[in-house]
């Protein structure tokens, strides 16, 4: 149990109690959703800022108003439980009256990318074949390129703007006209129902689409909305995708529960960030670690101590970054979480334990069901002993992390809803574990944990590799990288070499003043064991990352220390130079043709 008289203890103790004290009473009013109790909300209180745009903004009388019409909208086009329509709008407060008022009524919103074209596109909305599917201004266009190649034909809508083959909702809706509260009348479905498809970020491969409950939904908000002890008076700055679950459930409903604010805007900007924090008197911002260290990165900004800020929460934030953006901006807590749309669990470090992602406390260890089990880099799969069970890692052993899977409602485990596309569903869970018959939730992460129960993230499965007789891990190493002055950022894989074992390690990098790659050999040396030293280093003028600012290393990997699949410069660690060398295509030969020692 934590130690009471230490203060990050009993914050952190204290957050998670609220936390379990706000989804308590969860199960016992099975129809009581997030549309239901925003419904409430407003009731009680119809002026209160909800949902603050950068160019409009919903009190929650209005926001209620809009989640009705577009709850009566899905009826009138026959849309029930269960039936799919598909949402691809650039974030601003009627993305949110648009899948509540969907979901209010047993409609499922798929949140689509607004990224995507092409044949991602057409997999991400043929992966949940709607009935509907409204596009946002500027997003029609790629959804009318691909309708041809759809084999689920949805009738299209837009929002915003008009487009030449679809209709127009805003004057459907405004056409049937019916009075506030009508949605009350309505068939209601129940938490068990599922709400909303939330697609995977896509870094390895196409998206998959994942299941998530109105009961997900809820606990999500709830949940969060405990730990970061939200209040009425609360206003959170939320510049995250919302067709993913933390931008687009997580920062708005764990505000919308509580009867808050939510600031929404439709990207970041490090230029503009304190201005807008400031202007816009928020308390809480939601974070993805990348746009903390693009902060910590920037030159000062004359007001980045005038905010209210008292919390930012979020995930991914590195050690080398947490200190200095806590001590730089004057933030008094930080919240850093673990969790991932499909998962059927979560980590919370709420003691400011640079680095990590979390832990869960020992009096809830029953409650929550996660182990590492050791983990074979080969073959990807756990190891397992010659019981046929799979083992647990020993403190600060790296392993892959698992959650246990029971029905909803039982003691100790959660339930885990899956994917639309039922393989990849089983191809997450792990069975006979422990004991036979027990199944766990594989989160395709490696991990470890210390002697105290802190969690650290190690690396995905897939982007660990082996090189000479080692594991090597890509974030350990990247995390070295960047700790090199003149490196800004860095993405690391393994590249096969002919002839050579395993996989070479490779780093791309941003580079810039002051860096110099004898320091970065002698930073590496000092750093890192021989075997994980980057092979290879590529120098970008950036990074290619998803919208969730994760590191794309498909075409890296492809491209791999080839100078003539590139315009970018590409070095070799010469060893017998002791030196980075740059390739030429005639060094490139001598690499392949094994004649260079690696």
């Amino acid at each position: 149990m934590p130690d009471r008289a230490n203060p990050s203890d009993r914050l952190a103790r204290n957050a998670w109690l609220r936390a379990l004290q706000a989804t308590a009473a969860l199960g016992d009013s099975p129809t009581l959703t997030l549309p239901v109790v925003i419904e409430r909300i407003a009731a009680a209180s119809p002026d209160a800022p909800a949902l603050i745009g950068e160019t409009a903004a919903l009190s929650y009388r209005q926001l209620a108003a809009g989640i009705d019409a577009y709850a009566g909208w899905a009826l009138r086009h026959g849309i029930g439980r269960g039936d799919m329509v598909c949402l691809v709008m650039h974030n601003c407060p009627e993305y949110l009256a648009i899948w509540l008022g969907i979901s209010r009524v047993g409609g499922v919103v798929a949140l689509l990318n607004t990224h995507q074209t092409g044949a991602a596109l057409t997999h991400a909305i043929d992966t949940v074949a709607p009935k509907h599917l409204i596009a946002g201004a500027g997003l029609a266009e790629p959804v009318m390129a691909v309708r041809p190649a759809l084999r689920s034909a949805p009738a299209i809508w837009t929002h915003g703007a008009d487009h030449a083959g679809a209709r127009r909702i805003e004057r459907e809706i405004d056409e049937h006209k019916q009075p506030s509260g009508s949605a009350a009348g309505y068939p209601a479905p129940t938490l068990a129902d599922r709400a909303l498809c939330i697609y995977t970020s896509g870094t390895t491969g196409l998206p998959k689409a994942a299941n998530v409950s109105h009961f997900r939904v809820m606990q999500w908000s709830r949940w969060f909305a405990g730990m970061m002890d939200a209040q009425p008076s609360d206003r959170m700055y939320n510049c995250l995708p919302m067709y993913h679950s933390v931008g687009g459930v997580v920062a708005t409903g764990a505000m919308l529960v509580s009867g808050g604010s939510v600031v929404i805007r439709e990207r970041f900007s490090a230029s503009r960030f304190w201005d807008d924090i400031a202007a816009s008197e928020c308390t809480v911002f939601q974070y993805i670690g990348e746009l903390c260290r693009y902060l910590v990165n920037a030159p000062p900004h004359p007001r980045e101590h005038a905010h209210r800020l008292r919390l930012s929460c979020g995930n991914g934030l590195r050690a080398d970054v947490w200190g200095e953006f806590r001590r730089r901006f004057a933030i008094p807590r930080n919240l850093e979480f673990y969790a991932a749309t499909e998962a059927n669990f979560s980590l919370f470090n709420g003691e400011d334990e640079p680095g990590s992602i979390g832990r869960i406390p020992p009096f809830l260890s029953h409650r929550f069901p996660v182990a590492l089990v050791r983990f074979d880099v080969e073959t990807g799969e756990p190891v397992r002993n010659r019981d046929g069970l799979c083992m647990r890692c020993a403190p600060d052993e790296t392993g892959e992390a698992i959650s246990r899977i029971t029905d909803r409602g039982a003691n100790g485990g959660s339930p885990f809803e899956g994917y639309t596309d039922r393989g990849a569903s089983a191809r997450k869970v792990l069975r006979d574990v422990f004991e036979p018959g027990d199944a766990w939730f594989r989160s395709g992460d490696l991990m470890r944990k210390d002697a105290r129960g802190f969690y650290y993230f190690v690396d995905r499965i897939g982007d660990t590799f082996r090189w000479k007789g080692e594991n090597v891990s890509t974030g350990e190493v990247a995390e070295a990288i960047t700790a090199c002055p003149g490196v800004s950022e860095a993405v690391v894989y393994g590249v096969a070499v002919p002839g050579a074992d395993g996989r070479a390690g490779m780093a791309t990098i941003v580079a810039g003043d002051g860096f110099d790659f004898a320091a970065l050999r002698r930073h590496l040396a000092a750093a890192l064991p021989e075997y994980a030293r980057p092979v290879f280093v590529r120098v970008r003028a950036a990074l290619d990352v998803t919208e969730t600012f994760k590191q794309k290393k498909q075409d890296l990997v492809r491209e791999g220390f080839d100078p003539a699949a590139t315009g970018d410069a590409i070095y070799i660690d010469d060893r017998a130079a002791g030196a980075f060398v740059r390739i030429d295509p005639a060094l490139h030969l001598r690499i392949i043709a094994g004649e260079v020692r690696l």
